[in-house]
């Protein structure tokens, strides 16, 4: 794992987003794997920011997000692709035939899963998959276990991924859904490249079971571990854990 220290979540964002368009100019077929949470808003942010000013160009980008709660409609305001919308698709020029999300009110939940991870091979694998990471080391909704279920799959939300997410339920956590469609860990592992952002003191326990403890499914983010092109990007609070954290960047 390759980490890299910033002194705040907005500079770490705008540098983030500053390489994403890089890879844009690059490769403007580019396959994003995205997530949702607290945590990615700074960098949608910044991104949106970016592509106002005309230097970011997604009109030909794919994005596939990780995750959707169950039995929820797609215009509800707790729905991963509302806030998707509201935070980074209705902002750039990202086709709304290039972004896919899972479908939570899907009749057939196996054949749901089934469609999202054939739509991940016809558009060629994801180059860069962006992830958060979950106090209890969660990826996805990916929760701790016993074991791992390596393709996109129903899953069951711990009462701590579900408080985590009452924010989006006028801070309700007994409206929060108690299962959720994700993308598994073997899938994200597919990806090219792998970029997990942490911030905030919440999560330095988290960073610290991911870098320097066992891979085990008790820490799902832990598996990281194997992929051969991870970068872990924290704050300063992120990382107060680490044993030796590099040089923090100022940008």
């Amino acid at each position: 794992m390759h980490l890299r220290l910033f002194t705040t979540a907005r500079a770490l964002a705008r540098t983030l987003s500053v390489r994403i368009v890089r890879d844009l100019q690059a490769n403007p077929r580019l396959v994003l794997g995205l997530p949702t949470g607290r945590t990615p808003i700074p960098l949608y942010e910044e991104l949106v920011a970016l592509h106002r000013r005309g230097k970011a160009d997604f009109s030909d980008a794919t994005t596939f997000n990780l995750d959707e709660f169950v039995g929820i409609a797609p215009g509800d305001p707790g729905s991963y692709l509302t806030f998707m919308r509201r935070r980074f698709f209705d902002q750039v020029n990202l086709s709304p035939w290039r972004h896919h999300l899972l479908n939570g009110m899907a009749r057939n939940i196996e054949r749901e899963c089934a469609r999202y991870e054939r739509a991940i091979a016809r558009a060629g694998g994801i180059d860069i998959q962006i992830l958060g990471l979950g106090r209890n080391g969660h990826i996805g909704f990916n929760e701790p276990g016993d074991g791992l279920i390596a393709r996109t799959h129903l899953a069951k939300l711990t009462l701590a991924t579900r408080r985590a997410n009452a924010p989006l339920f006028g801070r309700n956590v007994r409206k929060v859904p108690r299962e959720a469609l994700s993308v598994g860990i073997g899938t994200i592992l597919e990806a090219r490249r792998i970029v997990l952002i942490a911030t905030g003191t919440s999560k330095a326990r988290a960073v610290e079971r991911m870098i320097s403890g066992l891979v085990t499914p008790a820490v799902p983010a832990s598996f990281l571990q194997l992929h051969p092109d991870v970068e872990i990007w924290l704050d300063v609070p992120a990382a107060s854990r680490v044993r030796k954290p590099p040089t923090t960047a100022r940008s």
